[in-house]
């Protein structure tokens, strides 16, 4: 949810899509493209993102994702002013109008593209390129690596309108940063800048704001060269040794890397490094 106010929306005089794709090589950038409103989400932006990511999924020639926001803001969480989730004005109320079922957008638009996020076939790079409060900030989290410009926060805003974390923060937040850490982000809903984010483990780097682009691009560019079957085991491993002890872990590792031993990645990989030069994945 938004923990700022957004300037209003001007009037178009066409629908433009609130999701912008670029692709530069293997690398497919999204973009929310919102920036009057920084980037807030509602169900148009929600299916958007959906379809993109499973379109991206299908599509072989992709091996990274890039994930930022129009403007000035990375994603100021949901917009309260989407129908989908408005609550009744003061004349709606005391004529006995209901409030809507938040419980059903969660359900039918943040969930499926969540679990479509977590389950990329290829790796997925937040770049937070401004404030990324409420459900924008565990969309980011939601990645596999977050790159946040040095003026770029993070607030879990919930709590000053009286919810819960959604879009996944209540499982994100304590594996990355602990229950104590977790607590006091959600309860207190402060702004947590950058720096401190990458201190504590919340996300991956925090860089200059003029070196975001070339820092993400450089990324993505390294990541979409690697054997990205493998550094998406790699992120199931990590996610199902959370659920399970070391004995559990280790037959999973012992699997995993009976099946990886056989791919074309592990062959090319071993045989690069013994002659020398540099290897070229192609699993995904």
């Amino acid at each position: 949810m938004p923990d700022v106010t957004p300037e209003p929306s001007a009037p178009s005089a066409a629908p433009e899509s609130p999701l912008r794709l670029e692709r530069a090589g293997a690398v497919l950038t999204l973009t929310l493209d919102r920036p009057a409103v920084l980037n807030s989400l509602t169900t148009e932006l929600l299916r958007a993102l959906f379809l993109a990511l499973d379109a991206a999924a299908e599509d072989r020639s992709v091996r990274c994702v890039v994930l930022t926001g129009a403007g000035r803001a990375f994603c100021a969480g949901q917009d309260l002013a989407d129908p989908a989730i408005s609550p009744p004005d003061e004349a709606a109320r005391a004529s006995g109008a209901a409030p809507k079922d938040i419980g059903h957008l969660l359900a039918h638009f943040y969930r499926p593209m969540l679990l479509r996020l977590r389950s990329m076939p290829v790796p997925v790079i937040a770049a937070v390129n401004g404030v990324a409060a409420g459900a924008g900030a565990n969309l980011a989290l939601a990645c596999d690596l977050v790159v946040a410009a040095r003026s770029a926060s993070f607030i879990q805003a919930f709590s000053k309108i009286g919810l819960v974390p959604d879009c996944g923060g209540t499982w994100l937040l304590p594996r990355a940063v602990g229950r104590a850490r977790a607590l006091g982000l959600a309860m207190l809903g402060e702004r947590l800048p950058a720096v401190e984010a990458e201190r504590i483990g919340l996300i991956w780097r925090c860089v200059d704001d003029a070196e975001l682009v070339d820092e993400v691009g450089a990324l993505a560019a390294r990541l979409a060269a690697m054997p990205t079957r493998a550094l998406v085991e790699t992120r199931r491993a990590l996610d199902a040794a959370q659920q399970t002890d070391l004995a559990g872990a280790l037959d999973h590792e012992q699997a995993l890397q009976r099946e990886l031993g056989f791919a074309h990645d592990y062959q090319e990989g071993v045989a690069a490094f013994m002659a020398r030069r540099a290897p070229s994945f192609s699993d995904r």
